[in-house]
């Protein structure tokens, strides 16, 4: 009975740890959730064996996670200087690297948005959805275009704010803001393509959305964080960046 039992737990054991062997769990930008589950198929296609797991959130929301030890093997941020920020703080297996340039723009289902970004301010908008800018690289954005424009003073008390982009394009999908600041990946998704129209915001506005990647400390070795990686610079991963929108880094 006992080497019955210590069998089993040994059977527990080997198969626990094939299971964690075979998963790569990602840390990912609000940005990227059709991108990332598009890419996450196709890279099953060839790797059935491997499980990928996203959490999507945003960017400033999973630095902190990663900082107070989350299990990720890579994040897949909207900005550039978090993954700095993990690498100055020894947290890192490899250096950052950009693979996408994002573009914020305005969105409604509701108005006409070819009106620009002086729309905001006319009586038609009630509500304006962007992403919390403490957090949220397009939040972010989202502010310093309003600034630019002269238009936050105007417009501030009608801002309402989602914990990331993705739920700030969920307010303004649901009718629970007229119009929303975000971003172009989101716009041009299937769930937002066909119900809405969106108008790009001039690109001097707001600070360049350079958003890179990395892999967290201890997954470096990870063959199977590896393998992604490899996928994510192929010209097949690529060009479904360029489906939603992301201008690509050189190869």
């Amino acid at each position: 009975m006992i080497i019955k039992y210590l069998f089993f737990v040994f059977l527990l054991v080997v198969t626990t740890g094939n299971v964690s062997a075979q998963s790569v769990t990602i840390a990912a930008a609000a940005d990227l959730r059709f991108v990332m589950n598009e890419l996450s198929a196709e890279f099953k296609k060839t790797n059935p064996d491997i499980h990928i797991e996203t959490i999507y959130g945003s960017s400033g929301n999973l630095f902190q996670q990663i900082v107070n030890k989350a299990p990720f093997d890579i994040f897949f941020s909207a900005d550039i200087s978090y993954p700095e920020k993990l690498d100055s703080l020894c947290l890192t297996g490899t250096t950052p690297k950009l693979y996408a340039i994002g573009h914020l723009v305005l969105w409604s289902a509701k108005l006409d948005v070819t009106k620009g970004i002086g729309l905001l301010a006319t009586d038609e908008v009630k509500k304006i959805a962007i992403a919390n800018p403490r957090l949220a690289p397009y939040g972010k954005r989202a502010i310093d275009c309003l600034k630019y424009y002269n238009l936050f003073d105007q417009v501030k008390d009608k801002i309402a704010q989602g914990e990331n982009v993705s739920q700030a394009a969920q307010f303004v999908l649901t009718g629970n803001a007229e119009v929303g600041l975000i971003a172009l990946s989101l716009a041009l998704s299937p769930e937002m393509r066909s119900k809405g129209n969106y108008y790009s915001i001039d690109e001097s506005s707001y600070s360049k959305l350079e958003q890179a990647y990395v892999i967290i400390k201890g997954s470096e070795t990870n063959q199977n964080v590896l393998k992604f990686i490899q996928f994510i610079e192929t010209d097949h991963a690529r060009a479904l960046f360029g489906k939603y929108g992301f201008n690509l880094p050189p190869e």
